[in-house]
């Protein structure tokens, strides 16, 4: 059977550019499953689910709230986390994370006298000291991990904690820009110690349920464990499993990286529709009160980019534009068989797309629907005034 087009939501006449992109961005690229969520002023005008595929089945499965990996926008996910903890009291941003996570390194390695200028603020701003540019990227070296630890396949947070725990930092704390899934995994310890529950516990309770938002849940690992309405991933690679110690070579998004060791990281299951709903909590309080929400995107002590970006307390933030909130804030992620994309605009408009693919034989960009995004949205010369939240959040916004 050849490829073909199905799309399910409502289709909204005035908002055609944006499905013209994304039909263009997935056909080039031949992804199976794609979805769109768009807000405006806080009201949901659009939620689609595109499927480009032979397979009549999983077509026929995918709709707007079909949950993909949303890989790396777990991170401001994690960042209202750990904001939450600071507006309670419970964390202070300035806290030493040698005082609230046991940082002790495996037998015979020495723990960097330097961890002691780490702080809860420059981990959640990639500041912190780890790069893996340099060195490395210490949550995907399980099998160095496990070698380190005398350990079986797979491991464990707590073990990966303990082994970077003996790698010596790359640069001073607090001096130097450089993105850490190490970091953030440092932060998912730190919700649960100082919470008192479970990481994705406490984000159910405190982040996602005050939204309504029912769906998100942290994803696993291996294709049979998929949850029931979660698309298939793919990709055109292949690598050794770290599931266990057979050294089989499996499907890259199905073992190539152990998601159960990745919750604040990157593990969180969603839908487009979900994630736009999430990032409306800075226009509610909601989940967070102003002064929260202004140290969310206040600028790090160091770490400006060129063009003037920064990273906040999980996201990057691009300042300037005309509008509210006179920015632009965005986060994207990447698995094999995951590209995410999440941004909130200075014209008050939001964009979630969600895919199951991100490489190809095409070697075509995948971050280009951001941009093919803003330019679906200037070819819109009226906004509808529908909201159509109420027809996936049941529950009243509160």
């Amino acid at each position: 059977m050849e490829r073909a087009w199905q799309e399910n939501g409502r289709p909204v006449t005035a908002l055609r550019p944006f499905d013209a992109a994304m039909k263009m961005f997935m056909q080039e690229r031949n992804i199976p499953a794609g979805q769109l969520a768009v807000t405006r002023h806080n009201r949901l005008v659009l939620a689609r689910s595109y499927a480009w595929t032979d397979d009549t089945v999983e077509a026929c499965r995918l709709g707007p709230t079909s949950l993909f990996r949303i890989a790396s926008l777990s991170k401001p996910v994690t960042g209202v986390a750990a904001n939450v903890l600071v507006q309670r009291g419970d964390l202070d941003l300035d806290a030493r994370l040698t005082d609230l996570v046991d940082m002790a390194p495996v037998p015979g390695e020495t723990a960097d006298p330097r961890l002691d200028q780490i702080t809860v603020r420059r981990l959640l701003q990639h500041l912190g000291g780890w790069d893996s540019d340099i060195s490395g990227d210490i949550t995907l070296e399980d099998v160095a991990a496990a070698e380190a630890l005398g350990a079986s396949l797979p491991v464990g947070i707590d073990q990966v904690v303990r082994y970077g725990a003996g790698r010596p930092l790359d640069h001073d704390p607090g001096t130097t820009y450089a993105y850490s899934n190490y970091g953030y995994m440092l932060l998912g310890e730190i919700v649960e110690s100082i919470a008192g529950v479970p990481y994705d516990l406490f984000v159910q309770r405190n982040v996602l349920a005050p939204l309504g938002i029912t769906r998100m849940r942290l994803a696993r690992t291996l294709r049979e464990h998929r949850a029931p309405t979660e698309v298939r991933y793919f990709s055109q690679r292949t690598g050794s499993t770290v599931m266990d110690d057979s050294g089989a070579q499996v499907a890259a998004p199905y073992g190539t990286f152990r998601l159960e060791s990745r919750a604040a990281i990157g593990s969180w299951l969603s839908s487009a529709v979900d994630m736009v709903r999430f990032a409306s909590l800075y226009g509610t309080d909601t989940v967070l009160g102003f002064e929260a929400k202004e140290r969310t995107f206040s600028e790090p002590e160091t770490g400006h980019e060129p063009g003037g970006w920064y990273y906040g307390l999980g996201w990057f933030v691009v300042p300037g534009g005309t509008g509210e909130p006179g920015f632009r804030a965005f986060h994207a992620g990447l698995y094999p068989g995951t590209a995410t994309y999440l941004t909130r605009n200075p014209d008050a408009t939001t964009f979630a797309a969600l895919f199951n693919q991100s490489d190809d034989p095409s070697g075509l960009d995948y971050q280009v629907i951001i941009d093919l995004l803003h330019q679906a949205a200037e070819q819109v010369s009226n906004w509808p005034d529908h909201d159509l939240y109420d027809e996936y959040f049941p529950s009243p916004w509160t």
